[in-house]
């Protein structure tokens, strides 16, 4: 049976053939994996085909897996519930969001007590000021040390006009990430990067990005489950963000198509997956069966 499978070696001095055979032993050989959620193992509440046996496959061969997500809107327990509700068991550790990847990136980097103006949803909030010594703020009641801004359904030219002032005055600009979409079950809608265009286009200023592409999410998740890059897996359904972390981490990528990137748009992407499959039971085959 043919494996619904590409591998995609950019370099022209690569053999293709040569490329896909060292992929797929890479791929069999991990210790880890490292999965986004949004478009991979669910879109909006449906869930994607062959999650549970996927992951029920990585725990029966002793493989460690981490959820890493972009989306700040969930706390890790709120998508424990999530997903319990698909019929998906998952363990809260076994979840990194961007929200939690930004806390961590803001106690290493802000003074003790700094108050933070926060765009975003309450989730989001949760998070930031969980066991921590900051503050939230409203522009007004004093310049922020930082400006932290994910995906808000409720933005409002009010809120950018005040996340404009505060980083203008001197606070730092703080991205959970920059996707410009959010795949669910009625299409693509608009994502945090929007927001963060927005800000960074009245502000004149770029963020700082967590969340992927940036690689800090998956190295933190990687330490987490006690592995190197060369022993672990990103999968991911966009080339622009869980591919180029992948690859800025040092990790085997795989893109699989059930969500946002499409295999007609791989040959124009700045980076490429070393290997595509149609969506998580196919890359679950490739796991199991040797093409040897």
């Amino acid at each position: 049976m043919a494996l619904d499978t590409q591998s995609t070696a950019q370099s022209e001095e690569t053999d293709p053939a040569e490329a896909e055979r060292n992929a797929r032993r890479q791929l069999r050989s991990a210790r880890a994996f490292i999965f986004d959620m949004d478009g991979v193992l669910y879109r909006g509440m449906e869930p994607l085909p062959g999650v549970n046996d996927l992951l029920n496959a990585l725990t029966l061969r002793d493989r460690r897996y981490m959820l890493a997500t972009n989306n700040s809107t969930a706390t890790a327990r709120m998508y424990v519930e999530k997903l319990a509700k698909m019929g998906i068991d998952v363990p809260e550790e076994a979840i990194l969001t961007s929200a939690m990847a930004t806390r961590d990136f803001l106690v290493e980097t802000l003074p003790p007590g700094s108050g933070i103006f926060v765009i975003g949803a309450p989730a989001l909030r949760e998070q930031l000021f969980a066991d921590t010594s900051f503050y939230p703020v409203q522009y007004g009641e004093e310049v922020p040390a930082a400006v932290v801004v994910g995906l808000d359904q409720e933005f409002t030219y009010e809120k950018l006009k005040h996340a404009n002032a505060a980083i203008r005055a001197g606070a730092r600009f703080i991205a959970t990430n920059t996707d410009a979409t959010l795949p669910t079950e009625h299409g693509l809608v608009p994502g945090a990067g929007s927001i963060v265009a927005a800000i960074a286009t009245a502000s004149g200023q770029a963020p700082l990005v967590i969340g992927k592409p940036e690689p800090l999410v998956l190295e933190m998740a990687l330490e987490r489950m006690g592995v190197t890059p060369a022993e672990a897996v990103m999968v991911g359904d966009r080339l622009d963000t869980d591919i180029i972390a992948g690859k800025r981490a040092g990790m085997l990528t795989v893109l699989v198509l059930t969500g946002v990137s499409t295999r007609e748009e791989i040959p124009h992407a700045a980076v490429w997956p070393d290997l595509v499959f149609t969506d998580l039971t196919a890359l679950l085959e490739a796991l199991v069966v040797s093409d040897e």
